[in-house]
């Protein structure tokens, strides 16, 4: 019996748009009325994840910047795991050598050295993927992360690596350039104590080894008294691979990529068709009263 459901944000509970649909709204609160504790395990910061949340009316515990911190339902803090600072600097020198463009997130939000490069790489990403997209609403969106404090800016980097009051949580780098992205891999795998991943193909997400939505689940339901067989994690990306492998019972969007669904359990609905709801309703026995 699934008694916890782990849901990621973008490309999964989220539409192109970044909007929660109806249905799968209802199949979320159905699951809560049941009892069954449902998490946001995202690869975005509590202040963008809660965002979207607090828009849809939706009240959840949320496992933020892939692991890095973890929000009570009540978004208390209650457990958070950083990157040592000689790390996230050598992440960040690595990443300057490489010409990438990143934002730093920390407990005191996500910043970035150029708002106008955070907006357009954001409306790039949501156009590549999805080009039938209204440009103009798309930007609207993008623009947000700035307009609505969501993302700050910072002279520099160095200013969040030398205030003992930030925490770094995650580096998050951008690149259509293929061979960038993996040259720049390459020398971040080296890196000790060190969690690679990516959330798109245009992507790397960097945490600490510690910092993983897998590893933050399962810290979660050993708190709550919820066996992992009891689990259900649903995803679209590489980032989501952790609690694929230690979640009772593992979902790939019908969005995903197909190296991803070939690790999960089941596939469901894409996120445009409200694939989350979907796979909620399934293991609710399919009762929609």
């Amino acid at each position: 019996m699934i008694k916890c459901i782990a849901i990621d944000m973008d490309g999964t509970l989220l539409t192109a748009a970044q909007q929660i649909t109806p249905e799968n709204l209802e199949a979320i609160r159905r699951a809560q009325s049941k009892g069954v504790e449902v998490v946001i395990a995202t690869g975005r910061s509590y202040t963008e994840a809660s965002f979207v949340l607090d828009e849809a009316g939706l009240t959840c515990p949320m496992i933020c910047a892939n692991g890095a911190e973890v929000r009570s339902v009540h978004k208390d803090i209650i457990a958070t795991n950083s990157l040592n600072k000689p790390t996230a600097r050598k992440i960040a020198d690595i990443l300057d050598r490489n010409k990438l463009y990143y934002e730093v997130y920390t407990n005191n939000g996500t910043y970035t050295l150029d708002e106008d490069k955070a907006v357009s790489i954001m409306v790039d990403i949501y156009m590549s993927a999805n080009p039938e997209a209204d440009m103009n609403e798309v930007v609207k969106v993008a623009e947000k992360r700035i307009t609505k404090g969501l993302v700050h800016k910072v002279e520099s980097y160095d200013l969040l690596f030398n205030n003992d009051e930030h925490q770094i949580y995650k580096l998050l780098a951008f690149s259509f350039e293929q061979d960038i992205l993996s040259s720049a891999k390459k020398e971040l795998l080296k890196t000790e104590g060190l969690a690679v991943s990516s959330s798109g193909e245009e992507n790397l997400e960097l945490t600490s080894i510690n910092a993983q939505k897998g590893i933050a689940l399962k810290k979660f339901a050993q708190a709550n008294g919820i066996e992992m067989k009891d689990t259900m994690a649903i995803g679209d990306n590489y980032n989501d691979l952790s609690m694929f492998k230690l979640a009772g019972l593992s979902v790939a969007m019908g969005n995903a990529d197909e190296n991803i669904k070939t690790q999960c359990d089941k596939v469901t609905l894409t996120n445009e068709e409200s694939g989350v709801a979907k796979a909620i309703w399934d293991v609710l026995e399919g009762e929609k009263e």
